[in-house]
Formats: structure tokens, sequence, C-alpha cells
């Protein structure tokens, strides 16, 4: 069945609907008014005995979210692959954290254990949406314009993303260019937003993208699980003969860990070390999603051109030199000054590096496990968002500072690079047409 122009457009579409989610809730606004009102900040909050600053509350409730998604997200890759409905799961997840989303818009100040019940349900929603949207990834592209695709899609999430940030900003700071009096909105309008701009702009996904793969079994009630289950130990079995694919996962489970965790941390980061205020981080991170349009686009073509591993590799050069340089922050300007330039550098690798990413898990995938070895390529993204701010947030407990964990991060992407290093492009593109079984 031949791929219209709309169907890739309707599959990008979801990444301009769901970016919105990333960036004001889980990069922006939400996570920095979570962990510094929500959840106290410096004074911090109780914890089973224990009084922990609202940073690492934030964090350690995004390891929880990621550790449900990345058990869940294989069982229901391999479900998905069998009743060939992914767009179906796609469905389900995107409306559950549509609903969530919604409901931020009733957290204030001490209500932690509500918001963060709110908070792991929406990103569970957005986590594993991700699943079954990159599954379809291979569906609509070939080898030679994959990483064109995954890099139109990751670029159109950034405008999504920016453009709800955008309008963030305006309502935040500017209401009356809306035609509201000074004051009128408040940071829970911005979170009811992100749910309205999910749920309308994922629809053209919904209308367009058809759903290719064939039913291979037709398992009814209890039937779901049995073929979950009997799908998920066969592709344990046999994602284990991709041995390019398998080394893959391992080095994408590791570097991710330190992409994520920059990603989550950031405005973070900008409020509690520099003390920015709302509007200069919203301003700062729209910067980000400009410039990081261009960057997905070019590394896009770059993956093509070069081969995604070059890619990857020369992206996790430039995430290592960026954390180094916010360990030793003001080492030549002010700190605000170069926590600006730092953050023109990760834009530009920010979308490339996921996207190339992406487009190397595409190369070495069967079509016809796309679910589930999609679902096993988004565990390992999960994984990676467990432990990352995890750690980070266990540094922050230990030693009350921000600022002090950062060099653990770069732990990860050196880790990374270098099994990353021993992957070899050609070889796993054979093992995908010729697997061993």
């Amino acid at each position: 069945m031949p791929v219209q122009k709309r169907e890739i457009f309707g599959w990008a579409m979801y990444d301009f609907a769901a970016s919105a989610f990333a960036t004001t809730i889980l990069a922006v606004i939400f996570n920095q008014y979570f962990a510094t009102v929500v959840a106290g900040g410096e004074e911090g909050v109780e914890f089973f005995g224990l009084r922990l600053h609202g940073a690492s509350f934030f964090t350690f409730s995004v390891a929880l979210s990621m550790a449900v998604s990345a058990v869940l997200s294989p069982f229901l890759g391999a479900v998905a692959d069998a009743l060939g409905s992914k767009k179906r799961f796609l469905m389900a997840f995107c409306f559950g954290g549509v609903l969530f989303s919604g409901l931020l818009y009733l957290i204030h100040a001490g209500d932690y254990w509500m918001g963060a019940v709110f908070f792991i349900i929406a990103n569970i929603g957005f986590a594993g949406g991700n699943v079954f949207y990159n599954a379809f990834l291979p569906e609509i592209s070939t080898e030679q314009n994959i990483g064109r695709i995954s890099g139109f899609g990751w670029a159109l999430g950034y405008i999504g993303g920016g453009g709800l940030l955008a309008i963030n900003l305006i309502m935040l700071k500017y209401p009356e260019w809306l035609g509201f009096p000074a004051g009128h909105f408040s940071v829970h309008d911005c979170f009811l937003s992100v749910a309205l701009w999910w749920l309308i702009f994922s629809l053209p996904l919904f209308f367009f993208l058809r759903e290719r793969a064939k039913r291979s079994g037709s398992p009814i009630g209890k039937g779901y699980f049995r073929e979950g289950y009997r799908r998920l130990r066969y592709t344990l079995g046999r994602i284990k003969t991709f041995r390019e694919l398998t080394k893959f996962l391992v080095a994408f489970l590791i570097y991710n860990d330190g992409i994520q965790t920059v990603i989550v941390m950031a405005s973070i980061f900008a409020a509690d070390v520099l003390r920015m205020q709302t509007g200069e981080i919203i301003l700062f991170f729209l910067m980000i999603q400009g410039i990081a349009f261009f960057g997905a686009l070019i590394f896009g073509i770059l993956a093509d051109a070069i081969g995604n591993k070059r890619t990857v590799m020369i992206s996790l050069g430039v995430w290592s030199l960026v954390v180094l340089w916010a360990f030793r922050l003001g080492v030549i300007w002010d700190p605000k000054t170069e926590f600006w330039l730092l953050g023109v550098l990760a834009a530009l690798v920010m979308g490339g590096s996921q996207a190339a990413s992406r487009s190397l898990q595409g190369i070495f995938t069967p079509d016809e496990n796309s679910a589930e070895f999609f679902a096993f390529f988004g565990a390992s993204g999960k994984f990676a968002s467990v432990f990352g701010p995890l750690i980070y947030g266990i540094m922050i407990a230990i030693t009350g500072s921000v600022q002090s964990g950062i060099l653990s991060v770069l732990l990860f992407f050196i880790a990374g690079m270098a099994i990353l290093w021993t992957v070899n492009e050609k070889k796993g593109m054979e093992e995908k047409q010729n697997p061993v079984i």
C-alpha cells in the first residue's frame, strides 16, 4: 500500500501535538512550578520520614512514571503487533495523557501527592503513546528517506512545542495582546492549554494515517494477555539474534539517560542556580525550540549523508561539552550569559541526536515486528528516564545543590558513546534482512 504524503504529515503532526506536553509540562513551566512551589523548593517536603528538596521529589516522580511505562511498553507493543492495532493503543495513551494533563489545572502549593499522581499518569500517557507513534516510522519510510522523515517529525515537534510555549508566555506576561486584563492567566491555565493543544493537533494522525500491520491472531478477553505474553517471549528470544540492534539499544539506554536528564532538569537548574524568572526561562526555551527545529532538519539530512551512527556520535560529543561547561558555568563570562550559549549548543543537537537514534533503530528493525521492537526502543528510553533523574535527585538530596550532580550526566554520555562505537551500521541492516534464527 503506497504511502501518501498526507499520512507522513499526519504522523508528524502527532509530534507537533504531543510536544506541548514535553515543553510546557516536562521541560519549562510545570516541572519548575512543581519543584519550587508545589513541593516547597529548598524547604522541601516530608517523604517517608525524610525531608526532600522539591527538585528531588519531582525527579523521583519522573522516575516512577518512566519505570511503569518501561515495564508496560514491551508487553503492549507485542499485543499491538498481534492485533494490528498500533493506532488504537496510541489513541488510548494519547487521550489518557490529555485528560490528566488537564487535571494538573487543579494542583496548587502543598498538593504534591495529588500533583505527583496526576503528573505520573499524564507522563505515562505521553511516553507510552510515543512507543506506538515511533513504531509507525518504518511503515511510512524507506532506508533512503527514514532520516529525513524522522527529522521532519522532530522538527514539527519543536514548532508545536515552541508554538504553545510562546502562547503561554503571552498568556502570563502580555494577556492584553489576547484581549484580557493583566494577571488574568496563571500557570494553571498553561497546563490546561497543553491538554487542548495535544487533543486538537493529534487528530490528523488518527484521520490520515492508515494501519498497515495485519492482525496475526484474534485473541479475546484474557486471550489478549496470553497473546501478548507469548509474543513478548518470542521477541525476547528473537531480538538477541539482532546483535547490532541489541548493542545499539544498550548504548541508547545509557546515553539517552543524559539527554533526558538535561531536558527535564534544565529549567529547574535555571530557576534554582541562576534565579531566572518564569518569563525569562520561557524565552530561553523558545530560543531552544527555534534552533532545535533547524538542528533536527540538518541532522536528519546529515544522517542520510554520513550514516546515523556517525551523526549520533557527533551529537554526543557536543552534549558532553555542554555538561562540562555547565559544571564550570561562569568560567569565561557571567553564568547567565554562558547558560544562554549552552542553550544554543544543546538546541543544535537535541532533536538531531534523538531523530538519528530513532532512524538507526528503524533501519535495524523488521517491519513485521515494528511495534514490539520499538517498544524495546521506548523501554530503553524510559529506563534511561528512570536512572538519570533518580541519580540526579539522589545527588541533590545528599548535597542540597541542583548544580552538584551535573557531572553524573557526563558519565552516561561517555559510556553510551563507547558502546555505540562498537555498533556496525551496515551489519545491522544485513541482520534485518537475513536474521539468524
